[in-house]
């Protein structure tokens, strides 16, 4: 909590001074085939999108997969300025999810014999990457993907966030995103316990980058296509992140509930993440993709049951598998994971009780605090329910 509060400080501390607009061009797309959803809930779940654009969410996509059918639907604006509607086909920035899609990529290595979840990082990294990590020879992959390596943070290091924000036309490397964490001491003893951790997923980036050559292709290639997900993009692709069909984004810059179009800053941000975010997609490909990893289409079931071997937090409550979150929200549990950014926020779960995958997304800011989220997080949370338990 200190951290956030950190970094929220930083950021109001160091973007000033009047809102100017970084609009970019949407364009408007070719939604999926007509979606078939054998329910009476789905007027009542377009009701609820629509009271959270009435609540100040700029703009939402939903997709759903249950033994009713496929459902997806969009509400609001994906560009204010053009007027251009949201539509399912827009693309929408995955954020941490991105880590799901990392943790399987690196599985697949696994099952490919390709490297040892309890090897050392050091057999893995370059000597220079391992250089910068305080205890590297005593971390494992394994404690990177679960977040128990007790490795400091860049996102958490001033001098990151001051680069970031005064700086939004510089272009990070992941070097330089080590220099960040060089030699800092570790935040516990690496095993010792759970602390999510961005660094961890550009640390397992830079080791599939090793054994693949471009991380990125590799889940192009063992992971995109395979699955038929055609409208999901990552570094490796043509045009990364400068396509027609990708949102417009907004942030609440000083907390006071006004909005200003932060697209530029969240498209330049995006650009240089690497492993622990970075993967823009359509609702359609998102839940279908975590439909695939379920079913085993993509790892096998008994890596999967590694991905859900829970770490917990200090009140032994599940919180974190390989690349999974662990959801419990009043007696409602799944997995899947979140994500978050300066434009961003968006969910992807599955509930095995109801046999039902969710995606939603919304092109609103949630890295910092805005009296928005409060009513939107409502809005959410009587979603999941109307939804799951119905």
């Amino acid at each position: 909590m200190l951290m956030k509060q950190l970094f929220t400080c930083l950021l109001a501390a160091l973007i000033t001074g009047s809102a100017v607009s970084q609009a970019l061009p949407v364009a408007q797309c070719s939604p999926q085939p007509a979606a078939s959803y054998r329910s009476h809930q789905t007027d009542s779940l377009s009701q609820s999108l629509q009271l959270l654009v009435g609540a100040g969410v700029p703009g939402i996509v939903m997709s759903v997969i249950s033994q009713k059918g496929y459902w997806e639907s969009a509400a609001g604006w994906a560009s204010i300025e053009q007027k251009q509607v949201m539509q399912t086909c827009h693309l929408q920035y995955l954020q941490s999810i991105s880590k799901t899609y990392m943790a399987t990529a690196m599985l697949r290595l696994y099952e490919q014999g390709k490297l040892n979840l309890d090897d050392p990082i050091t057999g893995y990294l370059k000597p220079a990457h391992s250089a910068s990590i305080t205890n590297a020879a005593a971390i494992t992959i394994r404690m990177l993907l679960q977040h128990t390596s007790g490795i400091a943070d860049y996102n958490f290091a001033p001098a990151y966030v001051a680069r970031l924000l005064q700086h939004p036309e510089h272009r990070f490397t992941p070097e330089e995103y080590l220099s960040y964490v060089h030699k800092k001491k570790a935040d516990f003893p690496p095993g010792a316990r759970y602390a999510y951790r961005n660094i961890n997923y550009v640390l397992l980036a830079l080791i599939a980058d090793g054994i693949t050559g471009n991380h990125a292709q590799y889940l192009r290639e063992q992971i995109f296509e395979p699955q038929q997900l055609k409208h999901t993009f990552y570094r490796a692709d043509t045009g990364y992140l400068h396509y027609p069909a990708l949102t417009n984004t907004y942030w609440d810059r000083y907390s006071d509930g006004s909005i200003e179009n932060v697209s530029d800053m969240q498209r330049g941000n995006v650009s240089d993440l690497i492993g622990d975010d970075g993967i823009v997609s359509t609702a359609h490909d998102a839940v279908y993709f975590l439909k695939a990893l379920n079913e085993g289409k993509i790892i096998r079931d008994s890596t999967l049951q590694l991905m859900k071997q829970w770490t917990k937090d200090s009140k032994g409550k599940n919180r974190y598998g390989m690349g999974l979150s662990y959801y419990d929200n009043y007696g409602l549990v799944g997995y899947g994971h979140s994500g978050g950014g300066i434009g961003a926020g968006c969910e992807l779960y599955y509930f095995p009780k109801q046999d039902i995958y969710v995606f939603i997304a919304i092109n609103l800011g949630t890295v910092t605090d805005s009296p928005l989220h409060k009513k939107a997080e409502e809005y959410l949370a009587r979603l999941h329910h109307q939804l799951v338990l119905d």
